[in-house]
């Protein structure tokens, strides 16, 4: 029987509602305790590495969980994390670029009602991430949520309240749960490899948190460049459409994009739409950006992946030429810019 290692760090499936509002206060072992099946399929630990509410997790804490991993990766059979729902998705990204190729499965899970709700959606999820991590053919980082397996870099937080509440982004869901079945998705099944044991990942340990997201809007100031160039090394930034960059004579972006680029930092391009992704080429609002090798371009990537993949690369590098080939490798199915 497989071994598995529950690592518990709040979020709403563990939360309990107080005056204040729902709280993280139930500990990994009592929410194992709801979902006695789980003696059925495997045996676990669980290790309590924090009790907050997802939207306190920082890039500190991606770094405390993946340390988890590290220090017990040859211990276990595979690794399930509790996590709450509204950074999930940044927390897998983040976890599939310090831990790559993993043999052994990392699957992130969460609920949207308490485990403790008459109506939760906690245990299923529970279980099912579980099944899903004794399969022996999943690996690397994934979420799983609804009844679905979705790439560690593709999630997306789509709803805040539905039971199905991420979708996979520009990349086929890599599987769906059923009746303790798992059906894996005939688009990516297809040369998957079964989890190999004697494979060893690669553990990172370097995370630059001097990166932010900013979302283009009418009537952003394009002075905000010169404001941020003290707090920040690199900027995603969220684009209108397809590629579009304001460009009119009295609201040009160029002056204060390129600034930011002499001032050498990074600049990565993505685009505010959730789906198809970025191609600076095709108006002429982005034909300025489209081929500057100093500037990234996000591809078909999500922004949460982005914003941990630059997170990782410049905590890696901060080299003009190496930060290019890092940014450009896929990892974990995150671009179809090289696939």
């Amino acid at each position: 029987m497989n071994h598995i290692l529950l690592l518990a760090t709040g979020g709403t499936i563990a939360s309990a509602p107080f005056a204040r509002g729902l709280t993280p206060t139930l500990c990994g072992v009592e929410l194992a305790e709801y979902v006695p099946q789980l003696n059925d399929i495997c045996t676990f630990d669980v290790q309590q590495l924090m009790n907050i509410d997802s939207t306190n997790m920082q890039p500190c804490h991606w770094q405390q969980i993946a340390a988890a991993i590290e220090h017990t990766y040859d211990d276990y059979d595979a690794f399930v994390i509790l996590h709450g729902t509204d950074t999930m998705a940044y927390t897998a990204a983040a976890l599939s670029y310090l831990i790559q190729h993993s043999s052994k499965p990392i699957v992130l899970t969460g609920s949207q009602q308490p485990m403790t709700s008459a109506f939760t959606d906690a245990k299923l999820n529970l279980y099912q991430a579980v099944l899903y991590a004794l399969d022996s053919r999943s690996h690397d980082v994934s979420i799983v949520f609804g009844s679905q397996a979705i790439c560690g870099t593709r999630a997306y937080k789509q709803k805040t309240m539905s039971f199905n509440a991420f979708t996979s982004i520009n990349y086929p869901v890599l599987a769906y749960i059923r009746n303790n079945k798992i059906i894996r998705n005939t688009d990516v099944v297809h040369g998957a490899p079964v989890r190999v044991h004697a494979q060893k990942p690669v553990f990172y340990h370097s995370l630059c948190e001097r990166v932010m997201c900013l979302k283009l809007a009418p009537g952003l100031q394009p002075s905000i460049f010169y404001q941020l160039q003290r707090d920040y090394d690199a900027i995603i930034l969220e684009t209108f459409g397809i590629g579009g960059i304001p460009n009119a004579a009295s609201w040009s972006f160029a002056p204060a994009l390129q600034a930011w680029i002499d001032a050498h930092k990074t600049l990565v391009l993505t685009t505010q739409v959730a789906e198809e992704g970025l191609d600076l080429a095709v108006y002429e609002v982005g034909q300025a950006f489209a081929h500057t090798p100093a500037v990234l371009r996000g591809s078909d990537m999500t922004t949460e992946a982005l914003l941990a993949k630059t997170m990782w690369v410049l905590g890696q590098t901060h080299d003009p030429a190496k930060v290019h080939e890092l940014f450009y490798t896929p990892i974990n199915h995150d671009c179809a810019m090289q696939e």
